[in-house]
């Protein structure tokens, strides 16, 4: 494992579906888990925004998040999601959640209710006291109808040894480089936005948390890894090569856009459970072309 966890490549792994009754695909998952091990990427995130987590039963994600760790075995470190809009219950979850083989928790920031900083700084200071594990904040506006300021956010990594990163997907950069110059030693700033993570490694940022990584573990470790070295001559090629796929699997929204693609690759059955649906007629030809022209 890296000495400093949670930096590089995380990927945000998509669960595979059987077309019959929409039950999990362990076999599609395995080799997805196995690719990924093989391609240089740094870490897992188990059961987040991209697992389709949210349409599983509490079952489901229990059977999951141990294959996940069986098949992993300890090869790379693997990063939990688990957030909730509230804080007692979401609490209550973590001490009796198995946290074996886990080497952190992704916590997204409080959803719907819409809190205030104040109520998502007592949020994540109640999550931090009950984690066993390390924590990583989340921040996505786009999902969560509120945005967690650098202010606040800085004010938690000060406070709270356990809370080590965030990841960013507000698209602020203003708010990601006030971030970045103001965080304290080892605080970890991840790219939550595939085609930011270029800009913002070179700013400085610690890695991304990946979707496109599900299709291309291997570029965009190689991407993540060169512009970590400060190589971005190297880096910005690839960057630019993987650009038009970065923006188009989210075209209608994650995670349609990957597991369209996943399925052009062969790799995957493209089922979604609802309210998610399939990627339309025009965004899979759109990404069979954008992928065919990446590949040659």
């Amino acid at each position: 494992m890296k000495a400093q966890l949670f930096s590089g490549v995380g990927v945000a792994l998509i669960t595979p579906f059987r077309r019959s009754q929409e039950t999990v695909d362990f076999t599609k998952l395995e080799a997805l888990i196995e690719d990924i091990i093989a391609s240089g990427a740094d870490y897992i995130v188990a059961l987040g925004t991209t697992s389709e987590a949210a349409t599983m039963t509490e079952s489901e994600r229990a059977a999951v998040q141990e294959f996940i760790v069986e098949t992993v075995d300890g090869k790379l470190p693997i990063m939990l999601g688990l957030g909730g809009n509230n804080t007692l219950s979401l609490t209550d979850t973590i001490a009796r959640l198995n946290f074996d083989g886990i080497s952190g928790l992704l916590s997204v920031t409080p959803y719907y209710n819409k809190p205030n900083q104040r109520g998502l700084a007592a949020h994540y200071r109640s999550v931090s006291e009950a984690s066993p594990v390390p924590v990583v904040m989340y921040n996505v506006p786009g999902r969560t109808g509120v945005n967690m300021t650098a202010e606040t956010t800085l004010m938690l990594a000060n406070e709270c040894p356990n809370i080590i990163g965030i990841k960013e997907a507000s698209g602020n950069m203003q708010q990601i480089m006030e971030l970045l110059r103001n965080r304290p030693a080892g605080f970890r700033v991840i790219s939550g936005d595939d085609s930011l993570t270029y800009p913002m490694l070179a700013l400085g940022a610690d890695g991304v948390i990946s979707v496109l990584a599900n299709a291309l573990p291997r570029e965009m470790s190689q991407m993540v890894h060169f512009a970590m070295k400060s190589d971005l001559k190297h880096a910005l090629p690839l960057h630019n090569h993987m650009l038009p796929l970065m923006n188009a699997i989210f075209d209608e929204g994650n995670p349609t856009g990957i597991k369209a693609l996943l399925e052009t690759q062969g790799k995957i059955n493209n089922v979604l459970r609802l309210p998610l649906v399939k990627a339309s007629k025009q965004l899979s030809n759109k990404l069979t072309q954008l992928y065919n022209e990446f590949a040659n």
